[in-house]
């Protein structure tokens, strides 16, 4: 079996062997069209030894059950992780803290609902502590004058309503908290059906299908939106079209984050009026597009922020 993505590619093969065949015929394959293997990353490894693919790190460990194959967040992608929410943070001293949550929670939550499909529980946990502590940091670095105590009940509380945890960082004055990584559920990879190939142009529509399925099926928003969509089945009550889905969801952690961020300017919650079950017209709150938020009567005082 041959598994590829964009110029990397992982060959699942029977034995050494096997895999040395394989690497001969695409070196030979890949001959006439000028490239070659990079030998610096080219390896043939047994399972049990492990290797990292698109950020993940596959390999079958023994248990007291029997043989297990886990894939988890690679070490190498753990440690990106760490660097750039460090150098986020260092850019943010000085600011206040609703700018760090308006900055941060796309970033972590693109990087979550990237490694929600494998085994990350164990990753997220650890990620938000050693995030706890880096936020420690930066706030006594607000606030020099000020002990532990006194910087750990200005910034930490049970800011997120949903949730029995009273040391979520967050914004005292509006109310913006930051979103865990362990918040975002673990939501399994859907199999395939046989062999279907994304090339194959007849399966075009079982692969759209698919991508629509899957993104509908599994948002990884937060309870409130989550809430919003369902009631409104996904779509904008004043225009009708669809809120937040694309046929082609996101594949990175960039291109999640990317997500996010657009998620959080295209749409708005605020009062629109619609038909009631009476066929009264009825004021509600609504989750909408900002395009068309502007373009209703009001909505420079109507809308209100909500967390994605």
């Amino acid at each position: 079996m041959i598994i590829v993505y964009a110029d990397d590619l992982v060959a699942l093969c029977h034995s050494a062997e096997e895999a040395e065949q394989v690497r001969e015929r695409l070196t030979e394959w890949l001959a006439p069209t000028g490239l070659r293997f990079n030998p610096a990353k080219t390896r043939v490894v047994a399972i049990e030894e492990g290797f990292d693919f698109l950020s993940f790190n596959v390999r079958r460990y023994t248990t007291k059950d029997g043989p297990k194959l886990l894939i988890k967040p690679s070490k190498e992608a753990l440690i990106r992780i760490r660097r750039r929410l460090k150098a986020e943070l260092r850019a943010l001293r000085g600011q206040p803290a609703a700018a760090v949550v308006g900055h941060l929670n796309p970033i972590i939550r693109g990087q979550a609902a990237y490694f929600r499909t494998k085994v990350s529980k164990e990753a997220f946990a650890a990620l938000d502590r050693w995030l706890w502590y880096r936020l420690q940091s930066w706030a006594r670095r607000s606030h020099r004058n000020h002990n532990r105590r006194w910087v750990a009940g200005r910034y930490f509380g049970p800011h997120n309503p949903s949730r029995n945890d009273r040391w979520v960082f967050g914004d005292p004055k509006t109310g913006a908290y930051l979103h865990k990584y362990a918040w975002t559920p673990i939501v399994r990879h859907i199999p395939v059906a046989g062999r279907s190939s994304p090339d194959d142009p007849a399966l075009a529509q079982y692969w759209a299908d698919r991508r629509r399925r899957h993104s509908r099926q599994h948002p990884p928003l937060a309870p409130t939106t989550g809430r919003a969509l369902r009631a409104q089945r996904g779509r904008c009550p004043l225009c009708g079209d669809d809120l937040l889905y694309d046929d082609q969801p996101p594949d990175s952690p960039s291109q999640w984050e990317t997500w996010f961020r657009d998620a959080r300017t295209a749409t708005v919650y605020t009062t629109v009026t619609v038909p009631g079950a009476d066929g009264h017209a009825d004021d509600r709150h609504r989750l909408v597009h900002t395009d068309c938020h502007r373009h209703q009567p009001g909505a420079a005082t109507a809308g209100t922020d909500m967390d994605l």
